[in-house]
């Protein structure tokens, strides 16, 4: 499998390359970036260490090189400011995003691509992938909220002190302000995480907040998140290159679940080759459905400015 990173000259791509070269999953990785030196610089990297980590073929180059990706990665994007929502980053990165789709379009970009959209506000722009570029919806995905899954549940297990593998906790909606935690089904080896003890409404309550600030709190520190993004990119495309499918908590475009239509926002997912081929609506607290809806009907606001 064939995967093109777009931005893998920054912090995200990159270490989204470094994931996929770890798991040996994937036989070709290319990057591409505004920023040509810094693309040419992150492919030799990783190339000195094919011989350590696989086989795999890695480079940079331009558009024309997309041409027969079997899935693209979209990280590319303007860097968000410590006290900016996702969402506010809509004004900065819709015209950039619309150019990279334009690329790929005079590319020939092959019609069975699988479109893989991580720059945000993630949920906008998968929505605007699909309608740009006419493109089948089940192949469009966003990262949306298996990030902050992934960081929902190593919080969890920090503030528990229980192994955070067998943390299995959702946050589904908007990757944004308005996203939600699914505490309803939260558990721990199959034990609810709301009957431990000491893990009261406080605690529950600290541990959504960090998560939710947590991409800021990267920025604050160290200028932005990559490491943990670079992972849950690199699992989402797991399923897709090996054909196995798993359910995660992606952005796609949905069709009626939870009474949502034409919103794309982050629902349990079943991922494969074909990219997502099922939703599951799952039962969920009354505030925690109202909740994904409120999420959607904000990003459908946003969404219809920029249609202006």
């Amino acid at each position: 499998m064939k995967v093109s990173i777009i931005g893998g000259g920054g912090r995200v791509g990159s270490n989204a390359a470094f994931a996929l070269q770890c798991a040996g999953i994937v036989s070709e990785i290319h990057l591409l970036d505004a920023n040509e030196q810094m693309a040419q610089g992150e492919a030799l990297d990783l190339l000195h260490g094919t011989s350590v980590a696989g086989d795999q073929k890695i480079y940079a180059g331009n558009y024309d090189k997309c041409a027969d990706a079997d899935l693209v990665c979209i990280t590319a994007g303007l860097r968000r400011k410590p006290d900016e929502s996702r969402l506010d980053l809509i004004n900065r990165n819709v015209s950039l995003f619309k150019q990279i789709l334009e690329s790929l379009k005079n590319a020939g970009l092959k019609k069975d691509a699988i479109i893989f959209v991580v720059s945000n506000p993630v949920d906008v722009l998968t929505r605007l992938a699909i309608e740009q570029l006419k493109w089948d919806p089940k192949k469009v995905i966003g990262l949306g909220t298996q990030l902050d899954t992934a960081r929902f549940r190593s919080l969890i297990a920090m503030e528990t002190g229980l192994p955070p593998s067998q943390i299995k906790a959702l946050i589904l909606g908007e990757h944004g302000d308005s996203m939600v935690p699914i505490w309803s089904s939260a558990t721990v080896g199959g034990v609810s995480l709301l009957k431990l003890p000491n893990f009261n409404t406080a605690l529950q309550q600290k541990v959504f907040d960090r998560t939710k600030t947590s991409g800021a709190e990267a920025i604050k520190l160290k200028g932005g998140a990559g490491w943990a993004v670079g992972l849950t990119i690199a699992e989402v495309i797991h399923p897709i290159a090996l054909n196995q499918p798993k359910v995660m908590p992606v952005s796609s475009q949905l069709t009626g679940e939870y009474g949502i239509n034409g919103t794309c926002t982050s629902v349990p997912s079943l991922i494969d080759q074909r990219g997502v081929v099922q939703r599951y609506e799952i039962e969920l607290w009354p505030r925690e459905l109202s909740g994904i809806q409120q999420g959607a009907k904000q990003l459908d606001q946003t969404y219809a400015q920029i249609q202006k």
